[in-house]
């Protein structure tokens, strides 16, 4: 069975990491993703707005790259969460678990100047990821520095 998505869109609000009692870094964001095509009455392209979790270093990295209304690519699976409302009611929820995010614009395009954007993923518990890559405003990827740092 496969379980893999993968979406592009602009944050809606800052990141908050948080951490759980053991400690670990978790962070939730709204990503808003327009859909290809119009609608037929409005001639307006429709928005999706899909909730993503990041944990561990996966969440420090987004809550301290990304700023609302920035582009991020999301490499992850869709998962539903059970809950009940205050109510009762039983309810689900559907989210996507980051495994790796990506910068979906180069700094070219939001902040002059030039650099290969990084990707990071993986839920790893080190500081930096084993393999960055990153896709510049030109397509493609492009290697960033070995030692997994930003080069800005």
């Amino acid at each position: 069975m496969l379980n893999r998505i993968v979406i592009m869109g602009r944050l809606t609000r800052d990141p908050e990491l948080r951490r759980t009692q053991s400690g670990v870094a978790v962070t939730t964001i709204t990503v808003a993703v327009d859909r290809d095509f119009q609608s037929r009455d409005s001639q307006e392209k429709q928005t999706d707005f899909i909730d993503v979790v990041a944990w561990r270093s996966t969440a420090e990295f987004v809550s301290k790259y990304f700023t609302k209304g920035k582009m991020i690519v999301v490499d992850g699976s869709l998962q539903s969460r059970k809950w009940q409302d205050k109510n009762g009611q039983n309810r689900v929820s559907w989210e996507v678990q980051a495994d790796n995010v990506y910068f979906g614009e180069s700094r070219r395009d939001g902040q002059g100047g030039d650099y290969a954007a990084p990707a990071y993923g993986g839920g790893q518990s080190y500081a930096a990821p084993a393999e960055s890559y990153a896709a510049p405003a030109g397509g493609g990827f492009a290697e960033v520095e070995e030692d997994g740092e930003l080069p800005f």
